[in-house]
């Protein structure tokens, strides 16, 4: 069965750098997609963050590329298992150099925290009781 899949595309400053940060989230990179201007990180079986070089990433666009520190272009949402899942994605990415964003959500059925990457992209680490979503 097909299963349709997520490309994230980010421009980013220190490719190595970013590449580091992402191998430290436990994450790893897809060396056939990867080269000296992108790296393809495997987030999941459907998910993949490109990281671009803004040169790289400037070929796919004609609009100003944001710095992401000063500007928002996107909230990245990523699901976790539990809450301690949460917790332990965001804490890896705050010891690899990221930034705590944000407060925690914790309305009880669901909770999440954030982290800006080294480029200030955001990511949200959100955990929902099953029981609530269905229903």
């Amino acid at each position: 069965m097909y299963q349709q899949m997520i490309f994230v595309n980010l421009a980013v400053g220190d490719l190595d750098a970013s590449k580091k940060f992402f191998t430290e989230l436990g994450y790893s990179i897809n060396a056939q997609f990867s080269d000296e201007t992108a790296a393809s990180v495997v987030i999941s079986d459907t998910i993949v963050a490109m990281l671009l070089t803004k040169e790289k990433y400037a070929q796919f666009t004609k609009k100003e590329i944001v710095d992401a520190t000063k500007s928002s272009e996107v909230l990245i949402a990523l699901s976790a298992e539990s809450r301690e899942k949460v917790d332990e994605l965001v804490d890896k990415a705050i010891a690899a150099g990221g930034k705590a964003t944000g407060e925690t959500q914790d309305m009880g059925f669901m909770y999440g925290r954030a982290f800006d990457d080294l480029d200030g992209h955001t990511w949200e680490v959100i955990w929902m009781d099953p029981a609530a979503v269905e229903g």
